[in-house]
């Protein structure tokens, strides 16, 4: 797989029938190595590892109800409260980020009212925190480092 724009992670592997699995430590299962699922092992890494969130307030593909339509997010971290903190949107690294990306990410967060938006094709990385009061985002050069006292 292609090296991406993170520090060097350890993940298991695994091969059957010539496709290659990489364990998902959240989900707890292997799952199909695809370029975005790549990407999206290594921001759970990123947010674990670099930026100390606990993984039992981490979420992974789940589906999210948008008017009549069901789309799936990539990943969510919690407050321990329950409330969302950071939206992530992973794309392939072969996906430029655009303002479609942005756009995406932002409907989803019509719903869910995250804190912060991050968006990376695994290569360029995005980080944004919203403003309610006046309906935008605010780009940062990083997210935040994990601090219960924060949230």
């Amino acid at each position: 797989m292609q090296k991406l724009n993170f520090p060097e992670y350890s993940f298991r592997f695994k091969n059957s029938e010539n496709k290659t699995a990489a364990f998902d430590e959240i989900r707890k299962k292997f799952i199909l190595l695809t370029p975005e699922e790549w990407v999206r092992l290594h921001t759970v890494q990123y947010l674990i590892q670099q930026k100390g969130y606990p993984k039992t307030l981490i979420n992974v593909e789940k589906q999210l109800k948008l008017g009549k339509m069901i789309k799936r997010y990539d990943i969510v971290v919690y407050k321990p409260n329950g409330e969302i903190y950071i939206i992530v949107e992973c794309k392939a690294p072969k996906i430029k980020i655009t303002q479609d990306t942005f756009d995406q990410i932002a409907r989803y967060n019509m719903q869910l009212k995250a804190d912060f938006l991050m968006v990376t094709n695994g290569l360029d990385h995005y980080y944004c925190n919203m403003d309610y009061n006046k309906e935008q985002y605010n780009f940062l050069a990083e997210i935040p480092i994990y601090n219960m006292n924060d949230l």
